[in-house]
């Protein structure tokens, strides 16, 4: 995977959240929409590591899992101070609805990349945070 680092480099991207990618690689329904997407996207270091944590519960080994997602064009950022304020900022807005650190973190992201975040989290789409929300998988 790329590194990135600067605002301007991601400008005109998406933010993926760990359960995205996640669509993607498992090839669940909405995958098909994200694959040519993942070039342009960037995603926090923290829900990299949320991602190889469910692909190892899910029998990868470590090196296998390093391997896949290192091979993926998707550009992997730094978890910065700035963006750890910002995921803080959030918890009390997202905490009615359960969201986590890594989903903080992602949303933190978009907000410092002026982007949107791509989720298949559904109970995102009742924030308003002021960064727009992708839902991956279809409604029904």
């Amino acid at each position: 995977m790329k590194r990135e680092q600067t605002r301007s480099e991601a400008r005109g991207e998406t933010v993926w959240d760990a359960s995205a990618l996640l669509v993607l690689l498992q090839r669940e329904p909405g995958w098909r929409s994200l694959e040519e997407r993942l070039a342009r996207g960037a995603m926090s270091a923290v829900n990299l590591s949320e991602v190889a944590a469910k692909l190892s519960d899910a029998g990868g080994a470590s090196e296998a899992v390093r391997e896949v997602l290192g091979g993926l064009p998707l550009k992997i950022v730094d978890f910065t101070a700035d963006q750890a304020h910002r995921a803080a900022a959030l918890r009390r807005e997202t905490r009615r609805l359960g969201l986590s650190l890594g989903d903080r973190a992602c949303l933190a992201l978009g907000q410092s990349l002026a982007v949107p975040v791509i989720t298949a989290d559904r109970s995102w789409l009742e924030l308003d945070l002021g960064t727009p929300i992708e839902l991956v998988r279809p409604r029904g």
